[in-house]
């Protein structure tokens, strides 16, 4: 007989995850599909879409998986997202938005570069959360267990790097909108919490060499190494869960305590 009653069960949740082609989003699909979720693969990138969904359906057999191809910064791409995972199994529960771009902003970059890479970055890490989340609503205000949206943001939005200007107003734009969401949905059932990882093995950070990231690692982070794609995975699950339905307007921080080190 279990003495708690609430569930840590995603079985049969119906579950969008943008940028889910490769690193942070790829884990978070596959993991969401090992706890019995069904998963709509998006991302810009159709071949990726195709590797991910095909890998999930090889495990966890033909109601499992979708996919959908799009950018999620042009408003057609979005709800053609929406009209998939809709089609594929009548709603959705969970909405996790995970794409994003970093793109060098410098205050010294050149005017074309600057402004050209300053919009791409507020189109697809802020505006498109924003835009997703309304798209997919309608249907989250159905879901049964409530729902859920968590919005990858990252330590940019506590501290910030150099040369990076338009990546870090973006993140710290997703924790705003993040609590700004929480507060107007959490009447209604539907709850909007952010994770803010730290530095991550994932396509982002695949230009950095292995000795820069030790280098790094050991002089920055209390864990003496960089995360993996599926340790933030297990913590945006958790906002999902259920029995999480107290966590509202929350941004979680999956940084080995980078982000509290001083010196």
């Amino acid at each position: 007989m279990r003495l708690s009653a609430l569930s840590r069960s995603v079985q049969g949740a119906r579950v969008v995850v943008t940028g889910a082609g490769s690193g942070m989003g790829r884990a978070t699909a596959h993991l969401f599909a090992d706890e019995g979720a069904r998963v709509l693969v998006a991302d810009r990138n159709p071949s990726t879409v195709q590797l991910v969904v095909g890998e999930i359906l090889a495990v966890h057999g033909p109601d499992s998986a979708v996919g959908c191809s799009g950018d999620v910064s042009q408003p057609n791409d979005r709800l053609q997202i929406v009209r998939t995972i809709v089609e594929a199994w009548g709603g959705i529960d969970v909405l996790v938005n995970n794409a994003g771009v970093s793109l060098v902003s410098s205050v010294f970059s050149d005017d074309e570069t600057f402004l050209n890479n300053w919009d791409q970055t507020i189109a697809i890490n802020v505006s498109a959360h924003a835009h997703m989340i309304r798209a997919c609503l309608p249907h989250l205000l159905q879901a049964p267990e409530g729902g859920r949206v968590v919005n990858i943001a990252s330590t940019e939005a506590i501290i910030a790097t150099g040369g990076l200007s338009a990546y870090t107003a973006s993140k710290h734009a997703v924790i705003g909108l993040t609590k700004s969401f929480a507060v107007e949905l959490g009447r209604h059932n539907v709850t909007v919490n952010a994770i803010c990882p730290g530095p991550i093995d994932t396509a982002m950070t695949a230009g950095i060499n292995d000795e820069a990231k030790e280098k790094y690692a050991r002089r920055k982070v209390p864990i003496r190494r960089y995360g993996t794609p599926e340790e933030v995975a297990h913590m945006t699950l958790n906002l999902c869960l259920p029995a999480s339905s107290f966590v509202n307007g929350a941004a979680v921080v999956v940084d080995g305590a980078m982000s509290v080190k001083h010196g």
